[in-house]
């Protein structure tokens, strides 16, 4: 997959606001991450839905998830956070050339 691809991946996945409270949630947490009951008690989601917004997000690969005994411990991957962040500063103000000027 190119770069363009696994961030245009990364945002669909950003683009629903459950999943967007879910991430900045994990982002919060660190590297400890947090457990799916955890998450649903901070945002009060059901269970399915939660499950359903995360599995976009670990589809997305934003988000890994961790089974220790009973519990899955879900993290954020920061170094695909850092891929889509750069990715989509890495040109700021480099300016356009006029499209007349490129013909």
């Amino acid at each position: 997959m190119d770069r363009l691809d696994t961030t245009a991946r990364s945002l669909a996945a950003l683009g629903h606001e459950a999943r967007l409270q879910i991430f900045r949630l994990l982002v919060r947490a660190g590297d400890t991450g947090m457990t799916v009951g955890q998450i649903g008690h901070h945002l009060a989601l059901a269970p399915s839905t939660l499950a359903h917004h995360l599995r976009s997000l670990t589809d997305a690969e934003l988000v890994t998830q961790e089974r220790q005994g009973r519990e899955v411990v879900n993290r954020v991957d920061y170094a695909v956070m850092n891929r889509t962040l750069a990715f989509l500063t890495e040109e700021c103000c480099a300016g356009i050339a006029d499209a007349k000027d490129t013909a």
